[in-house]
């Protein structure tokens, strides 16, 4: 078989399908559905999908709510509520209905029925703009990978090559459907990219841990809480921001010079979002190496929007999920200056009491930011005496780069010396011929090394 020519077949089908669910410029409803387990979190219930469709360029022409205590099987909504939606595409001439929830194949299948347009659900929506928004090679084949993963229940009415009847002999097995081998081409092509992406993951993870001996924090947060203008106020990096969703996919780290204290690594990561597609947590686990790695996690909250709160437990959840909720972390409430009223700002600091209030368009905080970081990347700081011989020229000089001395002594051959570094590079140093002591008391601290004389 030749898979060069079967991949050839589903990147062109695939192509044709990410232009089929293209919503630029088409006109659009929304609709949302409140229900017991997914309620609306403000007035606006329609919120977040209607800047999900903006960023994908859609024009909204009409906002359709429903509260419902369970689905309708068949058609997600009930059936009073669907000619309320049939009427309102007829009048508005739409082209697109966005729901800003998920629908089985089914739902979508009927749907698309009864109104005669294109249904998408949230994840399809997250999913296409996060394609049109992949610029690197690696963002591309984890968000192909996360749609055709997404997309293979769905292949019956997705794939635009399934009316061609090719066969011929070698080319299928007796009574082999056209959907069959569809799903058999795209299981192919799901297999191959995985393949990729753990070559991408595991280079991925060498870079990262080449940084190992860094103080290296990363920016995580909802989407569009301002991590990328925030890390700009810090780096002067220069990053793209915009006040659109997901403006950010693929991580960017740059360096941060703190006055007086040194280096840190500080790395931009993809935005996160309530109801996030499973597939894409599973597919950017690469891009968010930087996050699984980093000693300390930043998360950025925009202070400013009514459902900061519910914002933050969505962005526990998918670290949660990426195992990263044990890692130090400073809450940072971003956005202050875009406060109507100071009350809510005091209502999220009762909440969260060691969170840090700031602006990143203005400055302001960011002074108390940089010492609440510097605290806790020297919270594991220890104080040890080391003693070697003079011939140790490596590990003498690695000292003097990473630690902070301030005492040393020079003993016919030997060296000693104590200092102050960080707990994990101990083990660069306690090698053979040199010996390491930690230093436990104030007392001990403060006595001098014994003389050799």
């Amino acid at each position: 078989m030749n898979f060069e020519g079967e991949e050839k077949v589903i990147s062109k089908s695939f192509e044709q399908k990410r232009i089929d669910l293209s919503v630029g410029q088409e006109k659009a409803i929304l609709v949302s559905v409140s229900l017991p387990d997914r309620p609306w979190l403000t007035a606006d219930p329609c919120g977040e999908i209607r800047g999900l469709a903006e960023t994908a360029g859609a024009k909204v022409v009409k906002e359709v709510t429903q509260k419902r205590h369970d689905i309708e099987p068949g058609t997600y909504i009930g059936k009073g509520k669907l000619n309320e939606l049939n009427e309102a595409v007829i009048a508005t001439d739409a082209e697109v209905v966005l729901f800003d929830n998920d629908l089985s194949p089914g739902q979508t299948r009927n749907l698309e029925k009864a109104l005669g347009v294109k249904v998408i659900d949230r994840s399809e929506l997250i999913l296409d703009i996060f394609a049109h928004r992949a610029r690197s090679l690696e963002a591309k084949l984890q968000v192909e990978l996360a749609q055709l993963e997404y997309s293979l229940p769905r292949l019956k009415q997705m794939w635009s090559h399934l009316s061609r009847h090719n066969g011929g002999i070698g080319t299928r097995g007796p009574g082999e459907t056209q959907l069959e081998e569809d799903r058999r081409l795209v299981d192919h092509r799901i297999r191959d990219l995985k393949t990729k992406l753990t070559e991408v993951q595991g280079r991925k993870e060498r870079e990262v841990r080449s940084r190992a001996e860094e103080y290296t924090v990363s920016l995580v947060g909802y989407t569009n809480a301002g991590k990328s203008r925030l890390m700009n106020r810090l780096t002067d990096a220069g990053v793209y921001v915009e006040n659109q969703l997901f403006s950010t996919l693929d991580t960017r780290t740059r360096q941060w010079h703190i006055k007086d204290w040194g280096r840190i690594l500080l790395s931009d990561t993809v935005g996160f979002i309530r109801d996030l597609p499973h597939h894409l947590v599973a597919s950017f686990k690469a891009t968010l190496e930087e996050t699984r790695q980093a000693r300390l996690l930043l998360h950025v909250v925009d202070a400013s929007n009514p459902t900061a709160e519910a914002q933050f437990h969505a962005v526990q959840k998918v670290l949660q999920e990426l195992d990263c909720h044990q890692k130090p972390m400073i809450l940072v409430l971003n956005k202050i200056d875009q406060l109507n009223d100071r009350s809510d700002l005091s209502l999220l600091l009762r909440l969260h009491p060691r969170a840090i209030a700031i602006s990143g368009a203005t400055g302001e905080g960011i002074e108390e930011l940089t010492e609440t970081v510097i605290e806790a990347l020297t919270a594991d700081f220890i104080d040890a005496e080391i003693r070697t011989d003079m011939t140790h020229g490596k590990i003498l000089a690695y000292l003097n780069l990473h630690a902070e001395i301030y005492y040393q002594v020079y003993q016919e051959n030997e060296v000693v010396m104590r200092c102050r570094l960080p707990r994990h590079l101990l083990h660069h140093v306690a090698i053979p011929g040199v010996t390491v002591h930690e230093l436990n008391s104030p007392l001990e601290m403060s006595l001098p090394s014994p003389s050799y004389e």
